[in-house]
């Protein structure tokens, strides 16, 4: 497999979550992907503002979406929160004519202005990527240093399933995607109730209290189902489980990956 993908990072991978990135695109190399980072991408703006006339905050994800378009490839994302708010701004282009209409005004004063958008680029996460594109069981032919007596529980939280009609990942209520890849990495896939729940991240600046006690729910309901580590694609999700104390580790996904798939030692050494 050689495929080109056009890969949008997002400020965060720049700075507290280096490593989600690093083994991301190792483990793509791996895969036979390439994942070609964006030029003069900008912040995605970390939330979908639903309000419809709002432009100004949609207009970097609906450039980084018209740059992919003209390259005629996919676009991946690894964070949650990124993939959220592309994935959302790409489906308002597709089935909101005023709003793509007023987009492409303000895009056409852009210098060397594009072709209009409408929502033409296919939007992966990386997960998707993994399983859509490449195939769990390519990877897992791919794997090198199975996780054999891993018990590993997957947190979804609130970004990557809904809303569930746009995202379309994966059932909202017990999805299913990232079980999956613990499975094929040869690792034990841990099922807890919390896990597509919220950890509080967004409400932890305004009441602590509250995300704390979402925070501990959900690292403590997956410990006590006998899981040895958190994964997760969301680098909020992984601050306020560790800022709140998880008994247990909370790690990427993409670094459980790239163990199994025997790059985390180059990855780490970058």
């Amino acid at each position: 497999m050689n495929m080109n993908v056009s890969y949008f990072p997002g400020c965060t991978l720049r700075t507290k979550a280096k490593q989600l990135d690093r083994y991301a695109r190792l483990c793509a190399e791996k895969l036979g992907v390439t994942l070609c980072e964006l030029e003069d991408w900008q912040c995605c703006g970390g939330v979908f503002v639903s309000a419809r006339d709002e432009i100004a905050t949609k207009l970097s994800s609906v450039r980084a979406l018209s740059a992919a378009a003209r390259k005629d490839q996919p676009l991946v994302t690894v964070c949650s929160a990124c993939h959220n708010v592309i994935k959302q701004t790409n489906h308002a282009m597709q089935t909101d004519a005023e709003f793509a209409d007023k987009v492409n005004r303000y895009m056409a004063q852009d210098k060397d202005a594009p072709a209009p958008y409408h929502g033409e680029t296919t939007v992966y996460h990386y997960l998707e990527l993994l399983r859509d594109v490449v195939g769990f069981a390519r990877v897992k032919e791919a794997v090198t240093n199975p996780l054999k007596g891993k018990k590993v529980a997957a947190y979804y939280g609130c970004l990557l399933l809904r809303p569930s009609s746009v995202m379309r990942m994966d059932d909202p209520e017990n999805p299913r995607i990232m079980e999956d890849l613990i499975t094929a990495l040869g690792a034990e896939a841990v099922r807890f109730a919390n896990r597509n729940e919220c950890c509080g991240g967004y409400i932890a600046m305004e009441d602590k209290n509250s995300a704390r006690r979402r925070a501990c729910a959900v690292s403590e309901n997956a410990a006590g189902q006998g899981a040895d580590l958190i994964v997760t694609a969301c680098p909020l999700c992984k601050y306020n489980l560790e800022k709140n104390g998880s008994p247990i580790p909370v790690v990427y996904f993409t670094e459980l990956l790239a163990q199994a798939l025997g790059v985390k030692e180059e990855a780490d050494a970058n």
